[in-house]
């Protein structure tokens, strides 16, 4: 069954399962979401639900997203997402998810935004190997050395160069539910998931 919801990232630690191993762990403050807004096949061509994540003040509200939310008669919400759930009609507008929706042992994907490093050169940004430390190689050290040959005389599209590193979307897939506390909305999950700490990320059930 499909499901999904809105988190922030904790951070990590490690659990003991009953044979006393150590298992890494990445804590997820998954919920409490409220349902902002369902899409129907009659009015949109597919089944979603919208979930509104952390509370915002009325004062930073755009007017129309004030209108929404007032259409949908819920708190201000911060961050939505959509989530696209095999049974989209038993749920409504209004109605709260947490984080007891998962259970342990379930497979999930987690979406983030990953750290940002700015703009770096192309050893740390593709672990290229540095040029030789000897005179007579040049200036620079840390380079990425020739970009191509004569002939055609030119940089082929998608060289390794340097960049923008970071601060991008990225899904890591099959991670294990560890632990659910349903109590503080706190998800565990197996690993290392993408984004820092604070960050916001989305669970969902796992695709493959």
């Amino acid at each position: 069954m499909k499901k999904g919801i809105i988190g922030k990232k904790l951070g990590m630690t490690q659990i003991f399962d009953e044979n006393g191993n150590v298992i890494p762990v990445t804590v997820v403050e998954a919920g409490p979401c409220v349902v902002t807004q369902k899409k129907t096949v009659e009015n949109d061509g597919y089944e979603a639900v919208q979930l509104g994540f952390v509370d915002q003040p009325e004062r930073k509200l755009t007017k129309p997203m004030k209108g929404h939310f007032a259409k949908a008669n819920v708190p201000f919400k911060k961050h939505l997402k959509e989530f696209r759930l095999d049974d989209c009609a038993s749920v409504n507008v209004g109605d709260e998810i947490k984080a007891d929706i998962f259970e342990a042992g379930e497979k999930v994907d987690v979406t983030g935004i990953t750290k940002g490093h700015g703009y770096t050169g192309a050893i740390k940004r593709w672990n290229l190997h540095r040029l030789r430390m000897t005179h007579g190689t040049g200036p620079v050290h840390r380079q990425s050395g020739s970009m191509g040959v004569i002939d055609p005389a030119r940089i082929f599209k998608n060289k390794k160069m340097a960049g923008q590193y970071g601060h991008e979307q990225v899904t890591t897939l099959n991670l294990s539910v560890v632990k659910i506390d349903a109590e503080k909305n706190l998800i565990a999950i197996k690993g290392a998931i993408p984004g820092a700490k604070g960050g916001i990320v989305f669970i969902r059930s796992a695709v493959k």
